[in-house]
């Protein structure tokens, strides 16, 4: 038990250890609904300089540790981050969200980019996560986070977010060689990326595949699964012992071609019951998730009955408690403190409602 105590609760968990509770974060734990945040964000209007200035991005990793004590840190950051490093200018407007410009349309681009050397062009991530994994210690597991190969496509050749996606499936279905030099160049980096994320110290990664939800099945296994593997099977080679997590918004139609990709965790959005997740998983991926963030809109009875039953049917192994999409800009602070609360408890709380 010594040796466990050493290790943070939410690793433990991705490990597959059987817990009484299940560990908590929550996506977009650091941000908008955060007063403390929104300060800071009137100070430093760029989102890059915040995300990329590690005093910056340090303190608002850490705001919500200090406020709520969740069991994981993440490492503020965007999906598009490492994408100047392979020769892939971007902003970030806040009003509007990624701008790509110019958007990749053509072969002669793809034929430009270059293999990412993080050290060289992400040198703040180091001291983020140095820093993030000594001002925790083994209170919290310090995730980090990178995006997939066909949503950071998506952005880079939309130019923009999207709704309907028209311009990279257009891509994919006439023009499909193309499409797949460019996300195995994409996935290759992103690999890169996530081992070096690994070295500075992150103990968990999860990946954002955020708009792979939009793509049929047939066409998931085409354009997104083999990339996530090939993400997934190249970190394994070099770091097989570090848990990851693969998070795809939308993803009720193809939650078991996830687990194909060969992570450790699916992150389940509310779109799916708990307990049908982990039949249609199986026993050997873990789940996290899946509370709808608009639950945070409801009464503190409510909101804790609705962790008490995403508990029950998730089971006592290889679960991390979690919402089904970010935490909203709009959602009550003290509500998202119930929720950590509540997680926290919950052990003791089952027994007296079982």
């Amino acid at each position: 038990m010594a040796e466990s105590s050493q290790i943070p609760y939410l690793l433990r968990a991705a490990r597959g250890e059987v817990l009484d509770r299940p560990p908590v974060w929550m996506m977009r734990q650091a941000g908008r609904y955060m007063k403390v945040y929104r300060d800071l964000r009137d100070k430093y209007p760029s989102f890059r300089d915040r995300s990329e200035n590690p005093d910056l991005a340090i303190e608002i990793s850490l705001q919500p540790f200090r406020a709520f004590e969740p069991d994981g840190v993440i490492l503020f950051s965007d999906i598009l981050t490492p994408l100047p490093g392979i020769g892939i200018p971007f902003d970030i407007v806040e009003s509007k969200g990624p701008i790509i410009e110019p958007a990749i349309r053509t072969q002669a681009q793809i034929n430009e980019l270059h293999p990412l050397q993080p050290e060289e062009s992400l040198p703040f991530i180091r001291e983020i996560l140095q820093t993030l994994r000594r001002e925790v210690g083994h209170k919290a597991t310090v995730l980090g986070f990178v995006g997939a190969p066909w949503t950071l496509a998506a952005y880079a050749i939309e130019g923009k977010s999207s709704k309907d996606y028209t311009i990279i499936k257009s891509m994919a279905f006439s023009e499909p060689a193309m499409l797949h030099q460019f996300l195995g160049k994409l996935a290759d980096a992103i690999a890169v990326y996530v081992r070096y994320q690994i070295d500075c110290g992150a103990q968990v990664v999860q990946m954002f595949d955020s708009w792979a939800g939009q793509l049929s099945p047939q066409d998931y296994e085409v354009f997104a699964m083999p990339y996530q593997r090939r993400v997934v099977e190249q970190v394994k080679a070099t770091h097989p012992d570090t848990p990851l997590i693969l998070y795809i918004n939308g993803s009720a139609g193809i939650l078991e071609r996830m687990a194909k990709s060969g992570v450790n965790i699916v992150s389940v959005d509310w779109t799916v019951d708990m307990a049908e997740a982990r039949t249609r998983l199986g026993a050997d991926v873990g789940v996290q998730g899946n509370i709808d963030p608009c639950v945070l809109y409801g009464s503190k009875d409510f909101i804790r009955d609705r962790i008490l039953d995403t508990i029950r049917k998730a089971g006592k192994r290889g679960h991390i408690l979690n919402l089904g999409h970010g935490v909203l800009p709009s959602t009550p602070e003290e509500n998202v403190a119930h929720f950590f609360e509540t997680a926290k408890q919950a052990d003791k709380l089952l027994t007296v409602r079982a």
